[in-house]
């Protein structure tokens, strides 16, 4: 069998004028003498993957939208190489790799085929790639899920924000590290595995993504004020590393538990509420790249 590409398309940002960009990477891998074939149905390519032959052939799947799409890849088809084709309202694991808003780009990164292995990260069994985060932030996702009703933009955050801003609680939360039996508290959590953020807030700077660790950010009071100043030191490139309420730490294994149930996000979308298992999973992704 001759190789050939997966396109796994997200249905709303693969149509309209970013099909143009899909008809690019087609046409694009066709010039090199690649196949394609392009899937709306996630379970469709589950289930031509199951194929023995088509998946020795198998070069990589592109994963054609935003970050939602790219989790959804990670998850259902593991160990299985992959690139990004950015088409969603979040790109950020495209940026984070220098990959362009661009069909023939994908196209030629694809022919090239230079590989890089990153670590991914696991939440109750769900993988992740760049972040995962409790408390008010994941308060906000959880509520912008809530309101959505199709294609979102950067605005569809701003009611969510100031609702949270206004009612959050503030629940503690208790980490354990690694096995240890004494936890770190905190308010507000910030579990990082690769160094990309909206809106480029650079919550830890030190981050990196082949380093076998996770990289925690503990904001250790909570308040509408405590936010407003962690998030204007945070804008302020990363000077909330440097405050006395917030502790920089890393570890492979961490266990988050309340008293009462606290969101979590996972690469922008909701992901249940406490109690939470993570861990880090080294060179797990294979990963195209400019």
């Amino acid at each position: 069998m001759s190789p050939w590409v997966a396109i796994q398309r997200n249905p709303s940002s693969g149509a309209g004028p970013k099909r143009d960009l899909l008809i690019q990477l087609i046409d694009g891998l066709k010039q090199h003498n690649i196949r394609t074939r392009l899937f709306r149905n996630r379970d469709r390519l589950k289930r031509r993957l199951e194929n023995a032959e088509a998946r020795e052939a198998l070069v990589c799947i592109v994963a054609a939208g935003g970050d939602g799409t790219v989790a959804d890849v990670i998850n259902r088809h593991p160990g299985v190489r992959m690139t990004v084709l950015p088409l969603g309202t979040e790109n950020l694991l495209s940026k984070y790799l220098g990959i362009q808003k661009s069909g023939s780009f994908v196209a030629d990164i694809i022919a090239k085929g230079n590989v890089r292995k990153l670590d991914l990260a696991e939440l109750n069994g769900r993988r992740f790639s760049l972040m995962t985060s409790f408390g008010i932030d994941a308060d906000i996702v959880h509520k912008t899920d809530a309101r959505r009703s199709g294609h979102i933009s950067k605005l569809t955050y701003l009611m969510p924000i100031l609702e949270s801003l206004k009612d959050y609680k503030y629940p503690q939360l208790s980490l354990y590290l690694d096995g240890s039996e004494d936890p770190v508290t905190a308010k507000t959590v910030q579990i990082v595995n690769l160094p990309a953020y909206a809106l480029g807030m650079p919550f830890a700077r030190s981050a990196r993504g082949d380093d076998g660790l996770l990289d925690l950010r503990l904001f250790e009071r909570g308040s509408r004020w405590n936010m407003l100043r962690y998030i204007s030191n945070i804008v302020m490139g990363g000077r909330h590393e440097r405050l006395s309420d917030v502790s920089c730490l890393t570890a492979e294994r961490i266990r988050v538990e309340s008293e009462v149930p606290v969101p979590i996000q996972a690469d922008g979308d909701p992901a249940g509420w406490t109690p939470a298992e993570i861990n880090v999973l080294p060179g797990a992704l294979e990963v195209i790249v400019p």
